[in-house]
């Protein structure tokens, strides 16, 4: 065959795919490359990083063992082998259940018919603004005085499960309340306060700690717990230590230290309320204002 021919026949089978191709196919080809995405970020953004090298040096030194015909090695190997996706999951439980938990959050909070008018949003937004404002105040003053503090803000994730840990509160956040929740010596000042839009509904709430060992020994228990939390849900934290007086904030397993009452005030702000440009909220509205038309 010639050069000619082959790059006729090349054309010629390229045409003959494209042709063939369905929308179900590239349907496929969306979808795997969403599962990739989605596992290459879960590994990257979590603990999930290290075992993974530790699953690739496993299997380096099984293709070692095997080449050095170490018979016993390789049948250990293999017996673990035969049950590695069991283990997986085991293994990335944590990281599953987060990656199953944020997919549900995500599609289908924007479809719920329960989601907010912009009269409704507004509202709300006003009442955690007031909510921001008195807890940042009690922040600074605690933080002046160097009082521990561990205050959970609920988001999407619900915290039920968190919330059923400490004693039930359920009272509207104020600088006063929060302060004599983590008053030393109280019953409530070692645990965790769970607010859930602008009210405290439990204090005293015990946290998963971050199974992290590459942090730095200067984060005490509070911090550890902060950042447990925020690696199992999309809740953020905010921790005030007692030792420095230091106001730190966390979320998504990242935290930023020392930073001031008036920071705290805009990164809250940001997290927490609503905001109008968001693309599920004008499709609502739309929807919205289509019906009253007609």
């Amino acid at each position: 065959m010639t050069y000619f021919e082959q790059i006729v026949s090349f054309f010629q089978q390229a045409l003959d795919v494209i042709t063939s191709f369905r929308f179900s196919d590239f349907l496929d080809i969306c979808l795997v490359a969403f599962v990739v995405y989605s596992v290459v970020k879960l590994v990257r953004e979590t603990r999930a990083i290290q075992l993974f090298k530790g699953i690739l040096l496993f299997g380096l030194v099984y293709v070692v063992i095997t080449v050095l015909e170490m018979q016993a090695s390789v049948y250990l190997f293999r017996s673990v082998a035969t049950n590695a996706i069991v283990c997986l999951v085991i293994i990335f439980s944590p990281e599953i259940r987060h990656a199953l938990e944020s997919v549900g959050r995500h599609s289908f909070s924007t479809l719920s018919p329960f989601n907010y008018s912009k009269n409704a949003r507004q509202l709300q937004n006003e009442k955690i603004n007031n909510m921001i404002t008195e807890v940042c105040r009690a922040a600074g003053t605690m933080s002046e005085k160097k009082i521990g503090a561990l205050i959970v803000f609920e988001r999407q994730t619900l915290l039920g499960s968190i919330i059923e840990t400490g004693t039930t509160v359920d009272a509207l956040a104020t600088e006063e309340l929060i302060g004599t929740i983590f008053f030393p010596k109280t019953p409530l000042h070692d645990g965790a306060a769970i607010i859930r839009m602008d009210r405290v509904v439990s204090a005293g709430c015990i946290l998963p700690l971050t199974k992290n060992n590459e942090l730095s020994k200067e984060l005490g228990t509070r911090h550890r717990a902060a950042l447990g939390m925020s690696e199992e849900s999309d809740a953020v934290v905010v921790v005030v230590s007692e030792e420095s007086g230091y106001i730190s904030i966390v979320e998504k397993g990242r935290i930023k230290r020392d930073i001031s009452s008036a920071e705290l005030r805009d990164i809250l702000q940001n997290y927490l309320l609503t905001k109008e440009n968001d693309e599920s909220n004008k499709f609502i509205d739309k929807i919205k204002n289509i019906f009253k038309k007609k």
